[in-house]
Formats: C-alpha cells, sequence, structure tokens
C-alpha cells in the first residue's frame, strides 16, 4: 500500500495542457481533410470512367442473389408444408352469463363450458360421443348393481401442484349433496354416499340399481385442501368462485369483467403444464362471454373471437356471407318439443293432442333451420334405440286431424276457428326468446291454424331484468304448450321428463304403463332388457302424446378457417363437451417438414 501512493499522487499532479490537445487535434483534422481530397474527390474522375463495370457487377450479383433465393423457395414447398403449429390464443364466444367459476353452480353455457376446461372428472365423453375414463382408470359394479367402486389414475395433480387423490372426489360429491351448498345437483345426489376407501379408490353406494349411473359421473371434481375450511352455506359466494383451482387441460390467468350491465367478460386461460393428459398445444385459451346472440354474431364479423359455440341459424346465415369461416352443424343429444300440458282443460282430451300431432308437420320447421337438424319422433335421440321394432310416429295429415277434432266436439265456425260449448279452442303457446324458438313456433302456429285452433303466442326473455323463465313459465306449468329444448345425453334414461314423479315433467304426464317401463328400463344393466322396456314407454308416449317431438337439437359451431378444432367425424353429446380434444386445438399456421 505505501508504494502505490506516490503513483497515485503524481497521477493527482499531472495538468492538462489545453493549447498543446488544441494543436493536436487541428493536424489530425487537416490530414484527414488533405486524404479525403486526395483519394475520394480527387479521383472520382476515374470512379466515373469505369462505372458501367461497377453497375454491371451490382445488377449480376443481384441477379445472383435473386436466382438463388427463388431456388430456396422452390426446394422449400417440396419439404415444407403449412400445417396447424403449437402456441397461439384461441378466442371463443358463448352466450352468458357467468356469474360463477364454481361448477357446483354452472348452469349456463358459459359456465358449463368453463368448468369443462378447468376442472376434471371421473368420466367424460370422447370425440365418438362414448363414455371414457377422465380422472378414472377402472370401474367395478357388483352384483346388486347398487355398489361402483372406482379406481383414479396415478399423480394427478392440482393446479397449485397438490396430489389429487380419492378424498377429493368424496368431498365433491359430500357438497353436491349438502343443502346448505345450494348446488345444482343437489336433488339427483342426496340418496347416495361417496367414501374413499384409500387415497386412489373410491366407492359409491346407490340407494337401488341405477343403468346410468356411469353418466353422473361427469361432475367436476373440486379441491378438499382448497374448500375444506369454506362454510357450505357461503361457498357460491367465495373467492373460489372468481379464483378457482381445478385440475383441467386449463387454469385460470384472469376474470376480466368488461361490461358488467351487459353481461359481458373475457376468461382468461393459459394451458396447464401439469395436465395428466398432455400440455395443450394452445398457449392461451379465452372464453368471451356475451349477453344476446346478436353480440355473438358483431365479434364474429369484427374478428373479435375466432370461433363461437351453439350459436343460432340466424348467427351462421350472417357470417356465411364470406369465407372466413367454417360453420359445423353437429347433432347433440337434445331434442326441440312442443310440449303439451296435459291438465290444461283443453288438452286433456288424447284426441286433441292427436290432431296436433297430425297436424304439425315437422319436415316444413326443420328445413327452414340452419344445418337442416334430424327428424326426431321419439322422446330419445338417433341411435338410443335400435332394431327392426322401434315405434315410429304417424305421417301428418291434416284430414285427419281435422276429423279427430270434430269427433271431439270442436266444431268449425265461420270465422275459421273451432268452439265447444260456447268457448274457442285457443291456445296459449310460450317459448324463450330464441330465433329458431321463435321460427318454429311461428310455422307451427300456422299449422295449427289450419285445424281450425287459435293460438296465443308469447315469448319469454330470460335475460330480461322483468322475466324469469323458470319462475314465470315452467314450476307453474303457466303454458298450454311449450316450445322448448330437453336435454337427454348420453344414456336413454329420461325418467326425469315422463314419469309422472319426475322433477321436469313439464307436460304433467301421468300413466302408469308408462311409468312402470320407466322404473324398469333404469334399474336394468343388460343393454337388451333396457332397450326393450324403452320401446315399450315410446310406443305408449306416441299414443298418449304428452308432446311433440320436432328436431333433434344442432350445435352449430363457428370457426374461423386458420384455426383447427371441431372436425366433421366428431360427435358431441352435449355442447360443453366439445372440448373432448382440446389438447390438440391450434389457432396457428406455420411451415412444417413433410414427413
Amino acid at each position: 500500500m505505501p508504494e502505490k501512493e506516490p503513483r497515485w499522487r503524481r497521477f493527482q499532479a499531472i495538468k492538462v495542457r489545453r493549447k498543446a490537445f488544441t494543436r493536436s487535434a487541428k493536424r489530425a483534422e487537416g490530414a484527414t481533410v488533405r486524404h479525403a481530397h486526395k483519394f475520394i474527390i480527387g479521383r472520382w474522375d476515374n470512379i466515373r470512367s469505369v462505372r458501367r463495370h461497377i453497375l454491371t457487377w451490382m445488377f449480376a450479383v443481384a441477379a445472383l442473389i435473386l436466382v438463388v433465393g427463388i431456388q430456396m423457395v422452390w426446394f422449400q414447398r417440396s419439404y415444407l408444408t403449412a400445417a396447424p403449429v403449437a402456441g397461439g390464443v384461441y378466442a371463443e364466444a358463448v352466450i352468458g352469463p357467468i356469474q360463477t367459476l364454481d361448477p357446483l353452480y354452472a348452469t349456463t353455457s358459459a359456465e358449463q363450458s368453463a368448468s369443462r376446461l378447468l376442472f376434471s372428472s371421473l368420466y367424460n365423453y370422447d370425440n365418438t360421443g362414448n363414455i371414457h375414463g377422465d380422472l378414472a382408470s377402472g370401474m367395478k359394479i357388483d352384483a346388486t348393481g347398487k355398489v361402483y367402486t372406482i379406481t383414479l389414475r396415478p399423480n394427478v395433480r392440482w393446479q397449485d401442484n397438490k396430489i389429487l387423490t380419492a378424498k377429493d372426489v368424496a368431498f365433491t360429491v359430500a357438497l353436491m349433496k349438502n343443502p346448505s351448498a345450494r348446488s345444482v345437483m343437489n336433488a339427483s345426489w342426496k340418496d347416495i354416499n361417496a367414501v374413499a376407501t384409500d387415497d386412489h379408490t373410491v366407492q359409491f353406494t346407490l340407494p337401488a340399481a341405477y343403468a346410468a349411473f356411469p353418466q353422473a359421473l361427469t361432475f367436476s371434481v373440486l379441491p378438499e385442501h382448497v374448500l375444506k375450511n369454506v362454510d357450505p352455506h357461503v361457498l357460491r359466494e367465495s373467492g373460489f368462485s372468481n379464483a378457482p383451482v381445478g385440475s383441467g387441460p386449463f387454469q385460470l390467468r384472469l376474470l376480466q369483467v368488461i361490461n358488467d350491465s351487459t353481461g359481458r367478460k373475457i376468461v382468461h386461460m393459459g394451458a396447464n403444464d401439469r395436465y395428466y393428459g398432455g400440455r395443450p398445444k394452445l398457449d392461451r385459451f379465452q372464453l368471451h362471454v356475451y349477453g344476446s346472440m346478436d353480440e355473438i354474431a358483431t365479434a364474429l364479423r369484427t374478428g373479435e373471437v375466432s370461433a363461437a359455440a351453439d350459436v343460432t341459424s340466424d348467427v351462421a346465415r350472417s357470417v356465411n356471407t364470406n369465407d372466413r369461416y367454417d360453420i359445423h352443424p353437429k347433432p347433440v343429444n337434445s331434442g326441440v318439443y312442443a310440449i303439451i300440458n296435459t291438465t290444461q282443460p283443453q288438452l286433456k282430451d288424447v284426441q286433441v293432442r292427436r290432431a296436433l300431432q297430425l297436424a304439425t308437420n315437422t319436415g316444413i320447421i326443420r328445413n327452414v333451420l340452419y344445418g337442416h337438424p334430424q327428424k326426431l319422433d321419439l322422446p330419445f335421440v338417433k341411435g338410443q334405440l335400435t332394431g327392426d321394432d322401434v315405434p315410429v310416429r304417424a305421417e301428418p295429415n291434416i284430414t285427419t286431424a281435422n276429423t279427430l277434432l270434430d269427433a271431439a266436439g270442436w266444431k268449425l265456425g265461420t270465422d275459421g276457428i273451432r268452439t265447444k260449448g260456447g268457448e274457442q279452442l285457443k291456445l296459449k303457446v310460450v317459448t324463450r326468446k330464441n330465433s329458431d324458438y321463435e321460427r318454429t313456433l311461428e310455422i307451427l302456429a300456422g299449422q295449427w291454424r289450419k285445424a281450425g285452433i287459435a293460438i296465443d303466442k308469447q315469448v319469454i326473455d330470460p335475460t330480461a331484468a322483468n322475466q324469469n323463465f323458470t319462475q314465470q313459465v315452467l314450476q307453474p306449468r303457466n303454458y298450454d304448450v311449450l316450445v322448448d329444448e330437453l336435454v337427454i345425453g348420453g344414456d336413454p334414461d329420461v325418467f326425469a321428463y315422463w314419469h309422472s314423479r319426475g322433477l321436469l315433467n313439464f307436460s304433467n304426464y301421468s300413466n302408469a304403463a308408462s311409468d312402470d317401463a320407466l322404473v324398469s328400463a333404469r334399474s336394468r344393466i343388460d343393454p337388451t332388457v333396457r332397450s326393450a322396456k324403452y320401446k315399450t314407454f315410446a310406443k305408449q308416449w306416441l299414443e298418449d302424446v304428452p308432446a311433440i317431438g320436432l328436431y333433434q337439437s344442432n350445435m352449430l359451431y363457428v370457426q374461423s378457417k386458420q384455426i383447427h378444432s371441431i372436425t366433421d367425424d366428431e360427435s358431441i353429446v352435449v355442447p360443453s363437451e366439445r372440448y373432448a380434444d382440446i389438447q390438440y386445438w391450434t389457432a396457428e399456421m406455420g411451415n412444417v417438414y413433410r414427413t
């Protein structure tokens, strides 16, 4: 240290000689100018004399570069091709509202779609429409048909990296059963017990044999470690509803509220790197929630979204005017029916109901709807009953319909309306606001008027603040005829709709033979026996006419030509199961090597 101090002091003592520095800078500047004059400006005439040679070489080099570039592009076409590539953002529009991301309370299309993306279930439907294991790796049924033992696949993790176990499944069932939690599945699960016998095994015990029970195992499984300390009374209002932890292919990034008054929201999700089914090819998935079909149509036209699910015929037609989108009409296991309130005075007479059936030409209705949905004669969708002895509905015949009404005492007046005992044959036909249902109602009204029936049409908007479709229409059965959709699902168990004690028996239908067939069919495991029972029920249903099948529902899926998701050859049971192959969906195109 002492040796270095003198040097530092000498460095500090150095004085900058400014005049000497200035003279050196001027000498350098002069030298630079003289060299520039000598070697550049002074020789400019020489450059001009050889400019032709220079230009010739420049053009030759440019031509060579161009030829090499063309050759590269030409040969690339032989080993490269445009194909879907991983990454990117998929933006899909759905109809709302979305008030919760907790699957226990999912009722709307948007909420059910979000649940399917964020959560896993024991079973779900594959792209052939068949049920298969999701979290479940195996199932055993005891001899009584009342005990189901489900084995879980190992090493499944929640999105917070905790292990998913059978205790989570049992916990979820307990929540669904708990009346304090107010789950939408409470009525279906209240008599079923679920016990985790070990970390990878859960046992379900039913009060009676139920052949369709595997279809019920498509519920979303919830994390016990996150929710065990949440009071079931406040579960719906808890933070989990806006920031859930799931085990599905995507995980929540942000629930963005665009416009609270219109219900416009965006559910931002990112690919789940821990997903046991394999990380999705998409980096992100955006679920755009809209309050009306008009808003969805606008979003498609402006490019705000690249796809839309379950749109109406009007929306499909409006975006089909350009070549930007592909539209896939996918039949789902649901049907649109004219549901007849059999307890209404004018409709208690089965002859009047049969006359309505004969006066209805469903072919006209199907032809005006986009995608021309399939015919629906029975309380089941196509393929659920098989064989040569499947009952068939009689073809429409307005003449026979008029004969039946005449025989029932309803006489045609000079005003074209039938009367009996001074009372008009007038029916209140109700549907919910939906362009397809409204068009169907118009056609039905026109056909029934030809039989001398007066029609009072009513359209209820479920999204209006002053209208509640369930409380105003469904619960009090406030209609003579209801045009609405019934979701049948993957199994032909339609007990809830047509049994006299069914919770969703909107026709108030009651028939002892029909009830017996429905009860017997749902308790039989043998598919041949079940089918025979359902055929017996279907025959009675056609004779009693508690409803008229209008058409099998189509899910109209609109997607940009640049994305790859729904395909023409896949089957979809319910719209929310369109994500069966979500891991392979893509949103971008790129060049890849030919194989």
